[in-house]
């Protein structure tokens, strides 16, 4: 390990034992520093995105990701206002979840507790760092980001001004980013063993392929979205509609943007012309089966069987016609990356049978697959989205940045 990721680490590890003696008002009082502050040098940070853009343009960075990277005033005051919102939830750490009393007098409970130290690796999204820190540090661990490249300016910024506020507790290394962009850092990162507790990949399917691949820390495994809809032959077809547009192209480059569209024969023939204008409208690139193709008067072009896995994080659609729900659940187990999922029925067995049997980390009746967010339902900011079973899967809040330790009292026994 270099010297100053050595050095990062070790003060990480020093903070985080502070960290462990703050009462829950006391990190929610800094927590309303740290947005204040954030937020104070909000022209400094839309600065310093200036200077990533620039590069961002020049380098030929697609639009949809431009607009991950791009910090304005009011994107600022939404990552403030998101610690703010952090700082207002119940607290898990401490937190003593059941207690039981042996036959021999002794009592045993199971008690919420932080990981230590926290790494992150993530791309182009500067508001993860001001999301990161917020709900590391209300959950008591010390987190060290690395960001990528593209946002290294951006990141600088909002990591210097949540440093400012902490540096008042002598707690600014609670939060660090690594200042040093190059993939042997990373490495080094990922097999940091005795500094590093938890490590949580946050982008595209390279990077947490690369970190899953790579890391001797543990890792959770985050965010690939390759999300489906399913319009069921008994679906409003304006229901559907919404959905569908919706899921798909409101911000096309996130993780729970529909990348998927299935459609159940019995209807497509009506369904699909209906869909179709509004998908021109909205510019979307439809690629689809042969049967879709027939009935998608030459919209829908041709689709290979890698499109009906890809996660396109743009205005691009894959298309497949199924004969019901059999083939709809089947296809869709095959090609998911265990993201998020949606059927839009009026049948309500065959929307528990989706419910039970597809097996993602979040499953919706009825409703846009964009609503797969750590805010949307109800925690505040995120960490990311767990597509794994171990430990935590769908949006991770505060909870899932915990671990648990077994706390026992006693009055003398001996075994």
């Amino acid at each position: 390990m270099n010297d100053r990721l050595l050095e990062q680490c070790t003060a990480a590890r020093e903070a985080s034992r502070k960290l462990i003696r703050l009462t829950s008002g006391k990190k929610n009082e800094i927590l309303y520093k740290m947005a204040d502050q954030l937020y104070s040098d909000a022209e400094k940070i839309i600065h310093a995105n200036a200077e990533d853009l620039s590069k961002a343009k020049a380098n030929g960075m697609s639009p949809h990701m431009i607009d991950r990277l791009s910090l304005d005033e009011k994107r600022i005051k939404a990552m403030a206002e998101g610690m703010r919102e952090v700082a207002n939830l119940e607290d898990p750490i401490g937190r003593v979840e059941q207690m039981t009393k042996r036959p021999n007098g002794l009592l045993i409970g199971k008690k919420r507790t932080p990981f230590g130290v926290i790494g992150i690796i993530y791309e182009a999204r500067p508001n993860v760092t001001s999301d990161a820190a917020a709900l590391c540090f209300k959950t008591s661990n010390a987190v060290i980001l690395r960001g990528g490249k593209e946002a290294f300016a951006s990141n600088m910024a909002v990591i210097s001004s949540l440093r400012k506020a902490l540096k008042e507790y002598d707690l600014e290394n609670a939060v660090s980013l690594i200042e040093d962009t190059s993939r042997e850092t990373a490495k080094e990162l990922m097999c940091a063993n005795g500094y590093i507790d938890l490590l949580i990949p946050r982008g595209g399917a390279g990077l947490i392929q690369t970190v899953v691949s790579t890391a001797t820390v543990p890792v959770i495994e985050t965010g690939v979205g390759n999300c489906h809809i399913y319009a069921e032959e008994s679906c409003d077809f304006e229901m559907a509609k919404q959905i569908i547009i919706n899921a798909k192209t409101t911000r096309p480059s996130v993780c729970n943007a529909a990348e998927s569209l299935v459609v159940d024969e019995a209807i497509a023939d009506r369904f699909l012309p209906y869909l179709i204008p509004a998908f021109q409208e909205a510019g979307v690139r439809l690629l689809g089966c042969s049967k879709s193709c027939a009935l998608g008067n030459g919209i829908i072009e041709p689709a290979s069987e890698e499109d009906f896995g890809r996660e396109f994080l743009g205005l691009t659609m894959s298309v497949k016609i199924v004969s019901g729900i059999d083939e709809a659940i089947e296809h869709i187990n095959h090609y998911s990356t265990g993201h998020s999922e949606a059927i839009v029925t009026n049948d309500y067995e065959k929307a528990q049978r989706f419910l039970e049997e597809i097996d993602s980390a979040a499953v919706y009746v009825n409703a846009s697959t964009r609503f797969t967010d750590g805010g949307e339902f109800g925690f505040g900011a995120e960490i990311g989205i767990s597509t794994q079973k171990l430990h935590a899967r769908g949006p991770m809040g505060l909870n899932e940045l915990t671990t648990t330790k077994y706390i026992i009292y006693g009055n003398g026994q001996i075994r």
